[in-house]
């Protein structure tokens, strides 16, 4: 994680979630994440079971050149979409954030890198409902602010819960070749929730609302 917009909403969110494995919805104050909010989104599960954008920063809906708000997340993605679906599902269902390395591509043809952070949100009957996000450019491009993006493409993609984090590094290759379809993170929790999930317990934002 190098880009301030991530950096900052995962320390914001690790410091109100104390020693719950997630915050509660109700914890979480624009005001206090307030330079950062145009590159925020929040993201819920409807009935049907599709991950959809609840609010989205301005600055995310300018990258995509639309109003997100009510589209599914997997419309943004190249390949994989029912990958990126379950694996937001399966954030929210074992409440473990994650780190995703992105590539956008416009439709003149050029190209830029993210960082996007997904971090579960509980309400108040203690499941994880929710999902806080931040997407950010790893480095300026002035075509981003007048050439939309058509579609992102997943390079990498970790857990941010240390001890899952520490097995996943090692299973993963350290530099998977550019053809090859990184691994999914829903796989990986598959494979490793079971033994590490049971430990004890310790109105002018600039936001689109839908």
């Amino acid at each position: 994680m190098r880009l301030r917009a991530t950096i900052d909403i995962f320390e914001y969110w690790n410091r109100i979630r104390g020693t719950e494995l997630a915050p509660l919805r109700s914890q979480i104050e624009p005001r206090e994440v307030r330079h950062i909010l145009a590159n925020l989104f929040m993201l819920e599960k409807t009935e049907a079971g599709r991950i959809v954008f609840r609010l989205a920063g301005t600055k995310i809906c300018d990258l995509f050149g639309r109003d997100l708000g009510g589209g599914g997340l997997a419309e943004l993605w190249a390949h994989g979409q029912e990958d990126i679906e379950s694996t937001a599902a399966g954030i929210m269902d074992h409440g473990i954030p994650a780190l995703l390395n992105a590539t956008g591509y416009s439709t003149a043809g050029h190209r830029a890198t993210f960082e996007i952070i997904l971090l579960p949100l509980r309400s108040a009957d203690g499941g994880n409902d929710k999902l806080l996000g931040a997407i950010a450019p790893a480095t300026a491009a002035s075509w981003l602010e007048v050439v939309p993006l058509q579609f992102l493409a997943l390079d990498r993609s970790r857990l941010l819960h240390e001890p899952l984090a520490r097995q996943l590094d090692t299973l993963q290759p350290p530099a998977p070749a550019p053809a090859t379809r990184p691994a999914s993170i829903s796989a990986t929790l598959q494979r490793l929730m079971s033994g590490l999930l049971h430990r004890p317990s310790d109105g002018d934002v600039p936001f689109r609302h839908y």
